[in-house]
C-alpha cells in the first residue's frame, strides 16, 4: 500500500506511522515534499470535511499531472469546536485572531468570548479531525475523529499546539499541555481516532 500524507508536520507524520504499525500494515509512506509539491492551497471550505477534500483534490491534480498514479492521497483538517460558540473557532481555528495571530492572541480572544460562561458545564468543546483519502481509482473515503473536553478559564503556559493550554480532555482535571506521556495514552486523541478509522477502511480494500 502506498500512501501520500499531505502534511509537512513531523508530529502528524509520526502519528500516522504509529497507527500504521498498530494495524500491522505494510505501507510506503511519503509526503508532498517527496514528490516536489509545494503549492499553496486555499482552504475556503465551511467544514472540516470540505477543507480536507480541497487539499486532497489539489494534491491529486498535481499527482495526475506528474504521472503519480499509484498513491492513496490522505489529507486532514482539524480544529477546536466550542459548543457555546456554535462550533467556533471551527475551520478558522488557526486564523481565529487573524491570518498571523499568535497563540497568545488566539487563546486571549477565545477566553474573552467565553467569559460569560464561567461554569464547567457551559464550557464543553471538542477537538475534531477529518481525514480524506482519495484512492488511485478516484474513490473517496472520509474518516472523522473527536476528542471531547472542556475549556479552562485561564492560560498557565503558552506552549505546545495552539489550543492544548486550555483544552481539558474528558476524564482529566488539567489541560492537555500538562498531561504526561502516560496520561496522553489514555486520551481519545481526535487525530488517532480518525486515523484508526481510516486504516480499518483501507484494510478492507484490495490493492
Amino acid at each position: 500500500m502506498k500512501i501520500l500524507y499531505g502534511t509537512h508536520n513531523k508530529g502528524k507524520i509520526e502519528a500516522m506511522k504509529r497507527i500504521i504499525r498498530m494495524h500491522n500494515l505494510e505501507v510506503d509512506l511519503c509526503t508532498p515534499k517527496d514528490i516536489g509539491f509545494n503549492e499553496d492551497i486555499i482552504e475556503d471550505g465551511k467544514t472540516f470535511e470540505e477543507n480536507s477534500e480541497i487539499k486532497a483534490k489539489a494534491i491529486r491534480a498535481y499527482c495526475e499531472k506528474n504521472g503519480i498514479l499509484d498513491r492513496i492521497i490522505v489529507t486532514d483538517d482539524a480544529g477546536m469546536c466550542v459548543d457555546k460558540l456554535d462550533g467556533a473557532p471551527g475551520v478558522l481555528s488557526a486564523r481565529y485572531a487573524g491570518e498571523n495571530g499568535t497563540q497568545q492572541e488566539i487563546l486571549g480572544k477565545l477566553l474573552k468570548n467565553m467569559e460569560k460562561y464561567p461554569n464547567k458545564e457551559d464550557r464543553t468543546c471538542q477537538f475534531v479531525c477529518v481525514l480524506t483519502a482519495i484512492l488511485p481509482n478516484g474513490e473517496k473515503l472520509v474518516s472523522r475523529g473527536e476528542c471531547k473536553g472542556t475549556l479552562a478559564t485561564e492560560v498557565k503556559e503558552y506552549a505546545g499546539l495552539t489550543y492544548t493550554p486550555v483544552f481539558i480532555p474528558e476524564g482529566f482535571d488539567k489541560p492537555m499541555l500538562e498531561l504526561n506521556d502516560e496520561e496522553m495514552l489514555k486520551v481519545h486523541n481526535h487525530r488517532d481516532v480518525a486515523m484508526n478509522n481510516l486504516m480499518e477502511k483501507l484494510k478492507k480494500i484490495e490493492f
